[in-house]
């Protein structure tokens, strides 16, 4: 797998709050000829320069921050597309850090995420993983959707969530020693957990998690309104048929329509496309092809549109 699996996001405010003492988290100092090509560039293109929307539906931003103070590893649990990567954005945004996505997936080896010797013109030289880049310049490294990776490769990230914070490369001869700033962010739905694919106990425990739901309706819709530019009635429409869908879990829909769904709905409606074939293409036939499921739910959309 290449290396540019993992994205760039966006990334925080430059007045960054300024690293914790070398006594609370001690660090060894590393020779700058230590740092590798892609840490040679710097954390710029991962910093996020513009606060990105997130409506917060309770304390989880206190609890985040409250973690990030102590370095504590979280992990985000919730159905897709309820606000889970909005949220470590916004998140690395407000607390100043740079941030690391890595789109996990079942062909995911452990040296994607830490690095591996390169062939080039000159020989061999070592590139650091995303993983082994955050722990070494100090970022948020956030595993979007954990799960899909295999067991063997999310192992590599356990001795950096716990007391020793560091980072094998055992390839290298080398040791990290994750940088002050350095935090792991993982994120799964859990509605799609089963025996084969699930987090082992040994990695579940090491890390703080957080619940998150779709928001409430009120709350939902504004989030719709703000993110689209539809008026607040037409995004309370939506809602509601996102509503129905979600009761359907279980009896015939593995997942209800999600705030991310709607939101694509609704950007259709503003640009000026008809309601019913605005829910229809970015509603009803992503979610499933059922003949009768598709038939209940637009009903649902001819109800209130």
């Amino acid at each position: 797998m290449r290396h540019d699996d993992y994205v760039r996001t966006y990334a925080p405010r430059q007045d960054a709050r300024p690293a914790r003492s070398a006594s609370v988290m001690p660090t060894a100092p590393r020779p700058a000829a230590d740092i590798q090509a892609p840490a040679a560039i710097g954390l710029d293109a991962y910093r996020v320069t513009q606060e990105p929307y997130y409506r917060a539906v309770g304390d989880e931003v206190d609890l985040y921050e409250a973690a990030y103070s102590v370095r504590l590893p979280v992990m985000l649990k919730g159905p897709t597309g309820c606000g889970k990567t909005r949220f470590v954005e916004y998140m690395a945004w407000k607390l100043g850090k740079p941030l690391i996505t890595v789109a996990c997936n079942e062909d995911m080896t452990a040296a994607d995420l830490v690095g591996r010797y390169l062939l080039d013109a000159n020989g061999t030289r070592w590139q650091d993983g995303p993983l082994a880049m955050a722990a070494r310049l100090g970022a948020i490294c956030y595993l979007d959707e954990v799960v899909e990776a295999r067991q063997d490769t999310t192992v590599a990230i356990h001795p950096l969530t716990d007391a020793r914070r560091i980072l094998p490369l055992e390839k290298k001869g080398e040791i990290i020693q994750a940088h002050p700033d350095f935090q792991v962010v993982i994120s799964y739905n859990p509605g799609y957990q089963s025996l084969m694919k699930d987090l082992k106990q040994s990695t579940k425990q090491r890390f703080a998690a957080l619940d998150f739901h779709y928001p409430e309706h009120e709350i939902e819709a504004e989030i719709v309104a703000h993110e689209s530019g539809v008026g607040l009635d037409v995004a309370k429409n939506l809602v509601h048929i996102a509503e129905r869908s979600r009761n359907l879990k279980g009896h015939g829909l593995d997942e209800g329509l999600s705030t991310r769904m709607l939101i694509y709905a609704a950007s259709l409606i503003a640009q000026g496309v008809a309601p019913l074939g605005a829910c229809r293409m970015a509603l009803v036939r992503p979610i499933t092809d059922d003949p009768d499921m598709r038939d209940a739910l637009d009903a649902a959309v001819t109800t209130y549109f």
